[in-house]
């Protein structure tokens, strides 16, 4: 966001008075790198303006957010060096992911019930909080809940399992469960909302967006394969939505997904994510996670842009996500 402080107002971008300003502000729109990367029928739509106008004030924009310009790989190199990195709180886990769960990027968790995914969300909204020399990234977390599957006691009970005030913790954890996929896709322009008034108010910055879980409301809703093209149309612009959340706050952006049996499948392991190639496309890490014995659980990457494809496993106990 640092980029842009010079430009104050809407009305300093060419083609915006202050009713198309007000008309942005009011839709969400209440910075230059929001618009620098909405597309010119989303920006017309929202402002009431021609897609042609749309597109002379995004490319205004860009040029002061200096974005959607060729750039060298040094510079892409530098900038790649602000990137953060989660602990999961299991060294295994963090060395499988590359370090941890890095900003700017979706990863995705998947698997059956019971197999530790919103326990690992639960776990990463405490460890963002951390300091950075314990793997943290002093920052705020903004949790999309699909399932009511949130619970504060368990997050008291893993922040004091690390030394923090588990109240305190609570107090940067922000929750909103989602009723309907709409209103899950909603949550994600009121989350840049909230961030910015977080920044404004010099309180922790949003690090963490999770989505826990990210189909589920999308598979209740389209049902057959007449909806699937509908259902998957949406669930693209959600996924980019988040990936743009992540891309302007510096931020990480975690989902869950459920997994459905593949009857076709004689060999291997039967069980595949919901969500198609959407989804596979678009997050930039995926996690397999299974059951082992007890407190055991196996995670598996099988999706990264640069690391090899492995296995490890972890535990989940009353502490939280550990190491075998």
């Amino acid at each position: 966001m640092a980029k842009s402080e010079k430009v104050i107002d809407l009305e300093d971008l060419p083609g915006v008075g202050p009713a198309i300003a007000e008309k942005l502000r009011e839709a969400g729109y209440d910075s230059i790198e929001l618009i620098a990367v909405s597309s010119p029928a989303e920006l017309s739509a929202v402002a009431d303006i021609g897609e042609a106008t749309a597109l002379k004030i995004i490319t205004a924009a860009r040029k002061l957010a200096n974005l959607g310009g060729f750039e060298s790989g040094e510079v892409i190199f530098q900038r790649r060096r602000e990137i953060g990195k989660i602990t999961t709180g299991s060294n295994a886990l963090d060395t499988l992911l590359g370090g941890g769960i890095e900003t700017q990027s979706i990863t995705e968790f998947f698997g059956e019930f019971g197999s530790g995914k919103t326990q690992i969300c639960h776990q990463l909204a405490v460890n963002v909080q951390l300091p950075r020399d314990k793997g943290g990234l002093e920052g705020s977390v903004i949790v999309i809940d699909t399932e009511k599957t949130f619970r504060p006691e368990r997050i008291i009970q893993m922040a004091e399992a690390r030394g923090l005030d588990g109240k305190e913790v609570l107090k940067n954890i922000y929750v909103a469960h989602a009723y309907n996929s709409n209103h899950q896709m909603l949550l994600v322009d009121n989350a840049k909302e909230l961030a910015q008034k977080l920044a404004k108010e010099g309180k922790p910055p949003v690090r963490l967006l999770i989505v826990d879980s990210l189909t589920s409301h999308f598979r209740a809703e389209y049902v057959g394969r007449g909806a699937l093209a509908d259902r998957q149309q949406k669930l693209n612009r959600h996924l980019h939505d988040l990936m743009r959340f992540g891309e302007i706050f510096n931020a990480a952006v975690v989902v869950t997904n459920q997994v459905m049996a593949k009857p076709d499948t004689f060999y291997g392991d039967p069980t595949r994510p919901i969500g198609g190639h959407i989804v596979a496309h678009t997050a930039t890490y995926r996690v397999y996670l299974r059951k082992g014995k007890g407190e055991l659980r196996v995670a598996r990457l099988i999706d990264s842009p640069h690391l090899p494809e492995a296995e490890v496993v972890f535990k989940i106990t009353e502490r939280g996500i550990e190491d075998k």
